[in-house]
Parts: C-alpha cells; sequence; structure tokens
C-alpha cells in the first residue's frame, strides 16, 4: 500500500482521534505504530492513510478542496456539493460543533450534501454556545464518511496541479481495507463531466418560503409582508438565497427543476430565480434550457446564481466548460465590471460559463480576479442577469448582497412599465 510519503504527500501533523483510543490524544508519538481506519483512493492509484470518523463504510465523489475558515456545515450540507468529497485546507475543523440552524440544503434529509470530508486534524469536542452535537457524531447520523491525518495543503496542491480527481473515501475502525478492490472502484467512477445530479437534490413538490434572515437572540424570522412574487426552480438551492428573498419582501414559490415554463408563468411571478446545484450543467441543460428559453421569451425579469447562472449562458446561446481545480471557498476577489468594485465571495464551482461563446446580446457583469474566468453575465435585450459566486454566501462575507437589490429594482421597474 502506498503511504503518504510514497507518492509525495507527506503526512506531517498526523492525529489520532481521541475517542477511538489513538495515543496522539496524550500527546505520544505512537501513533505512527497505528493501524490506518480510514483510507482515501485516488483514480490514479494513490492511497492515503489516516484516521477516520463520522459515518462507517464507502463514499465516492471528485475530490475538491475548500479554502473556507469557517462555515463547514453549510459547506457540508450545500447541495451544490452532492458528488464531492470536500477536502479543508483550513486544519480545524469541528470545533464549533454543529447545530440545527446552519443547514443549507432545502430537505434536512441526508443525502443532499458532500459525500465526505476530509481534514488534517483530530476533531475536538464542540466548544460554542450554539452547538448542540459534535460534528462526528452529526456526520455518523447523516451517513457522511470522514478522514483526518493527512496533510491536506498537499492535497490541494495535487488537485490544484492535476486537477479534481475522483476517490473512494473508506472508513473501517479496524482497519480492514481490500485496497486492489478500492483502487478498481476509485478507477471506475464516472467523470463529473456528462452528470446530471440535479434529480437527486431538488424538491419533489412546490413549496412555501417565508423564513427570514437569522438574528442574534432571535433566530430565523418571518416575512412580514409581500410585494413581489418570486418563483425559484430548485436545482439544489440553498436556504439563505431564500431567505435574503423573503427579507425583500418576496412571497418565494419554490418548484422542482423539472417544471415547466407554463408550471413558472402560471403562478404569475414577478420574477423568477435559477438557483445552485450539482453536477455539469450541460447535461441538466437538456431539460432546463428550453424552460429557461421560454421564460425569458416572457420577458419576467430572471436571476441566476452558481449553477444558474451556466444554465443562464446556456440558454443565452453560450457555453459552459469543465474547470481544473474549480473554485470553492469563501475568500475570492471578483470584480463587478458594471461599478468597477472589487468583493471578497464565496464561491463553490466546477464548471465555468466561456465567455468567447457568449452571444453580442450578452455582457459580461463580474470577473475572478484570480484567474480571469467570468463570474457574471447579463442579457441586454431581456430582463435577465445571473452571476456564478455565492451572494447568499453561508458562509461567507456579505459584500454581494446587493445583487438580491438588484434583482427587485429589476422587478420594481418592470412592474411600473407594465402599468
Amino acid at each position: 500500500m502506498a503511504t503518504l510519503q510514497e507518492t509525495g504527500l507527506q503526512q506531517t501533523g498526523l492525529q489520532g482521534n481521541a475517542r477511538d483510543g489513538h495515543p496522539a490524544a496524550a500527546g505520544q508519538d505512537a501513533w505512527r505504530d497505528e493501524v490506518a481506519t480510514a483510507l482515501l483512493v485516488l483514480a490514479d492509484g494513490t492511497v492515503l492513510e489516516g484516521f477516520g470518523f463520522g459515518a462507517t463504510g464507502e463514499a465516492t465523489g471528485e475530490v475538491c478542496f475548500n479554502t473556507a475558515m469557517t462555515g463547514y456545515q453549510e459547506i457540508l450540507t450545500d447541495p451544490s456539493y452532492l458528488g464531492q468529497i470536500v477536502t479543508f485546507t483550513f486544519p480545524h475543523i469541528g470545533n464549533v460543533g454543529v447545530n440545527d440552524e446552519d443547514i443549507e440544503s432545502l430537505s434536512l434529509a441526508a443525502g443532499n450534501g458532500a459525500n465526505g470530508i476530509i481534514v488534517h486534524a483530530d476533531l475536538t469536542e464542540p466548544a460554542n454556545w450554539r452547538a448542540t452535537r459534535s460534528l462526528d457524531s452529526w456526520l455518523a447520523a447523516r451517513g457522511i464518511v470522514g478522514l483526518s491525518g493527512i496533510d491536506t495543503r498537499a492535497l490541494a496542491i495535487r488537485v490544484r496541479e492535476k486537477g479534481m480527481v475522483n476517490a473512494v473515501l473508506a472508513h473501517d475502525p479496524q482497519g480492514r481495507f481490500d485496497v486492489e478492490a478500492l483502487k478498481a472502484k476509485a478507477a471506475a467512477l464516472p467523470d463529473m463531466s456528462g452528470l446530471d445530479l440535479v434529480p437527486a437534490v431538488t424538491t419533489a413538490q412546490r413549496v412555501s418560503w417565508d423564513e427570514t434572515s437569522w438574528v442574534l437572540g432571535k433566530g430565523y424570522g418571518k416575512r412580514a409582508d409581500v410585494k413581489r412574487r418570486v418563483v425559484a426552480i430548485d436545482y439544489g438551492v440553498k436556504r439563505n438565497i431564500l431567505r435574503l428573498l423573503a427579507d425583500r419582501d418576496c412571497d418565494v414559490v419554490v418548484l422542482p427543476a423539472t417544471a415547466s415554463a407554463a408550471d413558472v408563468l402560471a403562478l404569475d411571478p414577478d420574477g423568477i430565480f435559477l438557483s445552485n446545484g450539482p453536477g455539469d450543467p450541460a447535461a441538466t441543460a437538456e431539460y432546463a434550457v428550453p424552460v429557461i428559453r421560454d421564460l425569458l421569451e416572457s420577458r419576467v425579469p430572471l436571476f441566476g446564481i452558481c449553477f444558474g447562472h451556466q444554465l443562464l449562458g446556456l440558454a443565452a446561446g453560450g457555453r459552459t466548460i469543465k474547470m481544473t481545480q474549480g473554485h470553492h471557498g469563501a475568500n475570492h476577489p471578483v470584480k463587478d465590471v458594471t461599478t468597477s468594485k472589487v468583493e471578497i465571495v464565496s464561491m463553490n464551482h466546477g464548471f465555468a460559463v466561456d465567455r468567447e461563446s457568449l452571444p453580442e446580446n450578452v455582457r459580461e457583469t463580474h470577473v475572478s480576479l484570480f484567474d480571469g474566468s467570468n463570474c457574471g453575465i447579463a442579457l441586454t435585450d431581456r430582463p435577465a442577469f445571473s452571476v456564478q459566486h455565492h451572494p447568499e454566501a453561508s458562509p461567507g462575507p456579505q459584500d454581494s448582497h446587493y445583487l438580491f437589490d438588484r434583482f427587485v429594482e429589476m422587478i420594481d421597474r418592470d412592474r411600473a412599465e407594465r402599468r
């Protein structure tokens, strides 16, 4: 079995798990003789050894890395991460535990977020007044496999240089693994390109949403007034997006990803929202793009985020491309070229709109200052715009909240012009 050292990934700072009785908890070096209780087996045959936590068994997916320093619960429950194993480059994950309020998937049930989690340091007991349980027990309850004890920054460098890679993450407290079978399984996993993962995360039925943003000492509120109706098409929507719309006096109705244009327009919306989601947008586009094109013809104001941005780009006549490492984190600089302002944003995507493919009636509105990739578009002949980043954050900075104001201002202008 190849070790981290043999594959060029240094296993520095490896620690055991105190609850599994690993001697590292007592400050000893005996962990060097410990049997690995978890393996990360990459599609190229690389095997990384560490210690397992969370659920036992196996998880499969595309390995990506996230540079956020906070908000791991929101990240793990973001439906956009379905099909992925998230590596956190920040070493201290789990120290604030989890709670019942920071879940971002529309469904509270398990299975609507990341497939697995990789961290550097051993999980500790939570030390936060909002915690209701430990990350370890929460992961086990949701069936999410975890691995600790490897150099996550070295793994991030591997992804950055060679691209996101499929892998199998296996956890057995007894350290019993059929490594060759895991290698074969990892090598046989389908590439993310061509995968339509939206059916696994979209709502099965119409949902009415009136919950507003969280306030210290009060928790989440309820929308008090209704000034606009927004229909959100759910490709894997995050709750905080819906809250920020409700904050702005929007009556939000969420429809499944398979909803037709007639279904949407029958609700007489003042605005239409295209949500974030997982997988390859070009695969989902087979049934989503015809609907979006019909909605654009209705001239109802439309706003898209992340996956919704990519679908709008495809509906407008552009194409999407697979990125090498993607963008995953809460510290990405993006320039709004319409105002020349730079904002720090949350990102989570492995595909991007190819600016070179955009037709003349589409203008670029936002650009990544990390790599120059497209991060926003607006149609010049329709009231429609979208951004690649996550202006709702959760987790992350609130620099981009203004985009929700821009959307409702577009709605209000449209309503005034229709009178």
